[in-house]
């Protein structure tokens, strides 16, 4: 088989690899590219998980992309109509057309002298295939595909019923009157317990502590009603500068006030599931908002389900697993037919790909992150990792922008590399974790994987919109340290 040759190499047919060809397209015309896509769909994370009630967490009028707007009644919308919105652009844009699916990349090594990467890919019937790429845009993702994060369980091998992990769901698996603990409090969980309480007979959410949870409309109202009245993409930007200056406040309110902030969402939660409920045990963290991701839950749904007596939680840790469901620390036994492990995720470095240049492997934890998208010493490489405290796709553009404002750049230049690169001044920096302030466990589990940040600009991966954005749309890209080969 040939060897394929491409300017630019997309890996990822998900939300941000598909926007990624569409920056791409029009803003970078003349470069030929291809996506490597692992799977046989588009839709990444969006068609990897099926589990029932599978949606977003972030408003679609910030997670949908800047030049395509959400025409869908849900802000808070669900899987199915997010992988829709993903495959109707590639279609709209024809980046159909460069898509290769069932081609799992594996490796990638730089070549100084050929200034090009050379990737391997595997197909589904286990052959192999090369590309060339001048550029190298890894847009996988940072969840491994191939398995959640599972602890195990004592004595979980006696259990009589099913056990499911949410990344992993069957397709056939039957709820209907059975009785349902969902052990988790995170995004997974607050979807699954009220999409399942309809069918299941109970639905437990058991959890070790309580996650910050805020309910919010489905529909958002003023973009809804905007629409009447204004062309389709004039309503879509309004509601998306709203809902970023919305998100940013909010941030910068926990931030800055946080024993405020944590009164009044609890006031919140105490309107939303009565004066009765156990607030203080069950829905009352012992962190900081935005310490950790905040959960959104449409119109709710889940307060609901706990208001009605539909579902209920149990905050407890698990002492082992019985025939008949779980013994707790406290003694109580939860009886179980079907135990849902939304444990969490498991986060994984560049799709594992293995990484060198000229033959030698790149240890990316030995690596300095140059403003959350490249590293110290590997050239012609940008990977794509979203907002924690925001909508993911926000970056993702922004990301997209400028790695075409960057490869139009070294085309003025008649260069054919770009290397994050150390200044004399820059050693001795104290190394602070890739992603710092935020100790979520599917982030601290991960750190080893991940690269360095510095003390200061340009190491460093702020995760703020408002510090980025004038950078990456504006910012030197003659820096002292960006390397030009």
């Amino acid at each position: 088989m040939p060897i394929k040759s491409v300017d630019v190499l997309i890996v990822g047919a998900g939300l941000s690899g598909i926007g990624a060809a569409v920056f791409l397209q029009e803003r970078c015309p003349e470069k030929s590219y291809s996506i490597f896509e692992g799977r046989d769909a588009i839709g990444g994370t969006w068609d990897l998980f099926r589990y029932p009630g599978i949606r977003s967490d972030s408003d679609m009028y910030t997670l949908g992309y800047e030049f395509k707007p959400w025409e869908g009644g849900k802000s808070l919308a669900d899987g199915t109509a997010i992988r829709s919105y993903v495959t109707e652009t590639a279609t709209e844009h024809g980046i159909d057309k460069h898509i290769q699916f069932g081609h799992k990349v594996l490796s990638a090594n730089w070549c100084k002298e050929q200034s090009h990467w050379t990737v391997i890919a595997q197909l589904n019937d286990g052959e192999t295939v090369q590309c060339h790429a001048k550029f190298l845009y890894m847009c996988s993702g940072y969840y491994d595909y191939d398995r959640g994060f599972r602890p195990e369980f004592t004595e979980e091998s006696s259990f009589d019923g099913e056990i499911v992990h949410p990344q992993h769901w069957p397709e056939n698996l039957d709820y209907t009157g059975k009785q349902v603990v969902i052990i988790g409090s995170g995004a997974t969980a607050v979807t699954l317990v009220p999409a399942m309480v309809d069918k299941a007979k109970s639905v437990t959410m058991l959890q070790r502590s309580p996650t910050w949870i805020v309910s919010k409309p489905a529909k958002d109202r003023l973009a809804l009603t905007l629409r009447k009245f204004l062309p389709a993409a004039w309503a879509y930007r309004f509601a998306r500068w709203k809902n970023v200056q919305f998100q940013q406040r909010l941030y910068h309110l926990t931030r800055t006030r946080p024993e405020f902030t944590k009164k009044k969402l609890l006031k919140m939660i105490r309107k939303e599931v009565g004066p009765d409920y156990d607030v203080d045990t069950h829905l009352t963290p012992n962190y900081n908002p935005w310490d950790q991701r905040v959960c959104l839950v449409p119109d709710s749904d889940l307060f609901v389900a706990l208001r009605e007596g539909k579902a209920s939680i149990a905050t407890d840790e698990i002492d082992h697993f019985t025939p008949r469901g779980i013994v707790l620390k406290s003694g109580e036994e939860l009886p179980a037919d079907i135990i849902v492990t939304a444990t969490g995720l498991n986060l994984t470095r560049l799709g594992k790909v293995d990484f060198s240049v000229d033959g030698i492997p790149v240890d990316f934890s030995n690596t300095w992150y140059y403003r959350g998208l490249m590293y110290s010493g590997v050239p012609n490489l940008v990977s794509t990792f979203g907002y924690i405290n925001a909508s993911w796709t926000l970056r993702a553009d922004l990301i997209a922008g400028f790695v075409c404002r960057l490869l139009n750049h070294m085309d003025s230049k008649h260069r054919e590399s770009v290397t994050p690169t150390l200044r004399p001044e820059d050693s001795g920096m104290e190394p602070r974790p890739w992603i710092d302030g935020f100790p979520a466990g599917y982030i601290t589990r991960s750190e080893h994987l991940f690269p360095k940040q510095g003390p200061e600009a340009p190491w460093t991966n702020p995760q703020i919109l408002s510090v980025e954005k004038s950078f990456f749309e504006e910012g030197d890209l003659d820096d002292g340290v960006l390397n030009y080969g």
